[in-house]
């Protein structure tokens, strides 16, 4: 049984991880996404 640090490595190097992690850039840079984060931020800063 490999280690969760190995498997995740292992991840990290596939095919299936440079999708998940252009995805998440292309959301990242996403105006409409940006807005909804600083609102979240703003509400959670102020509890």
């Amino acid at each position: 049984m490999s280690s969760l640090f190995s498997r995740i490595q292992e991840f990290a190097k596939s095919p299936k991880a440079r999708e998940a992690i252009d995805k998440a850039k292309e959301m990242a840079n996403d105006p409409k996404n940006k807005e909804k984060v600083q609102g979240y931020l703003a509400k959670f800063r102020k509890k």
